[in-house]
């Protein structure tokens, strides 16, 4: 089955979904994430995005890989062991209920601290995230149905978001506000 890119305006909802699975991750994972972020589009107020629930979920060490991949499957998550990012552990919702992405970072890392940062950059620029946005658009309709070409044509804007967002963190003093749940 080809999935169809879609980006939705910016649902409300999304945060109250974040909470549910935040709350639940947390209970299922105790001191073994040291956070669990919402990022992605869907963690940016009025945003329009692909309606698809990112989780960050942030531990201390990738091993043993059961100390976070058994409770999280025990949720229903669907480990992607060929998931080719390693800087990154990948889950899946099970397949017929509703999209989630569950990415396990190691905390401290870049690979944690970038989409905190691009997310806090969106949230405190307005702006930025509208103009984010009419990329998605024009893309999605572009790339309808080829979800890789669609990623591969938004790096590029992605990326030029990263610089201005690294260059307000550095003027700002950013850094991680605390976990989401």
């Amino acid at each position: 089955m080809t999935r169809v890119i879609e980006i939705a305006d910016y649902g409300p909802e999304w945060p109250e979904r974040f909470a549910e699975l935040g709350a639940a991750l947390r209970a299922a994972l105790g001191a073994v994430a040291v956070r669990i972020d919402h990022i992605g589009s869907t963690a940016v107020p009025g945003l329009a995005a692909k309606p698809v629930i990112d989780v960050q979920i942030s531990v201390v060490s990738f091993e043993p890989l059961a100390a976070f991949r058994d409770p999280l499957e025990e949720l229903g998550y669907v480990y992607r062991a060929d998931n080719p990012e390693r800087t990154k552990r990948y889950f899946r919702e099970r397949p017929g209920t509703r999209r989630t992405h569950v990415h396990v970072r190691r905390a401290g890392s870049f690979s944690e601290q970038f989409p905190l940062l691009l997310r806090d950059f969106l949230r405190a620029h307005p702006e930025e995230a509208a103009g984010f946005a009419a990329v998605k658009r024009r893309l999605a309709a572009r790339f309808r149905y080829d979800g890789g070409g669609y990623t591969e044509a938004k790096n590029p804007h992605v990326w030029d978001l990263v610089r201005r967002a690294d260059e307000w963190a550095q003027r700002m003093g950013w850094v991680p506000g605390p976990s989401d749940a």
